[in-house]
């Protein structure tokens, strides 16, 4: 039986509607952010190998992203689960999953979850939470998942480093793996992922 892997991408999150679009209209543009780019989250099948199945769905409208939205499509992914699935979010996608299992059962065993450069309760600069915001007490998500990895980098100019340390209080246990010039993780390849995934244990 193949071991399941999901990763949750990252996203964009406003106040209200009227900054999403004058963030359309006014913030930095490259030639790159119109051309195919790659990332881990594309290389992941390959580097894992045929014992994994990847998921990787694409949540609705990362660019402007909505809570609810992502929870909902989510929920229906998880029907094509299976017990000891490994979950990864990246960035918004790590904080919506510390947010669903926090507030949530989720309906299969989990062998292990990895918070890539997830935001806590601070972002920067004209970054919002909006929705994605977590609750008081992470237990339930600390009790659903034996294995929990914090990624982060020392550098990362988009989640603080700090962050790292919030989500190693709130949930006992976790494993804080340092990193010191990966920025937010937008390399096309995570080898220290794929080996961390390879080694988890039931």
């Amino acid at each position: 039986m193949q071991q399941q892997v999901v990763v949750i991408h990252g996203g964009k999150v406003f106040k209200e509607y009227r900054q999403y679009i004058i963030s359309l209209r006014t913030r930095e543009v490259t030639k790159e952010k119109f051309t195919p780019q790659k990332d881990w989250k594309d290389s992941l099948p390959k580097e894992l190998g045929p014992e994994f199945e990847v998921f990787a769905p694409k949540m609705p409208n990362g660019n402007n992203a909505v809570y609810e939205e992502w929870k909902i499509w989510f929920e229906r992914m998880t029907k094509f689960l299976q017990n000891g699935v490994i979950l990864i979010g990246h960035s918004l996608g790590g904080i919506f999953l510390a947010k669903y299992l926090s507030e949530n059962n989720f309906s299969k065993k989990i062998k292990a979850v990895f918070l890539v450069a997830a935001p806590c309760n601070d972002v920067c600069e004209g970054e919002f939470l909006t929705g994605f915001d977590l609750p008081a007490s992470l237990e339930n998500f600390s009790r659903q998942a034996k294995n929990i990895y914090l990624c982060f980098s020392v550098d990362d100019p988009v989640v603080s480093f700090a962050e790292a340390d919030k989500y190693h209080k709130a949930l006992p246990g976790s494993e804080v793996i340092t990193f010191e010039n990966r920025q937010h993780f937008s390399q096309e390849f995570f080898p220290e992922l794929i080996e961390l995934i390879k080694k988890c244990e039931e």
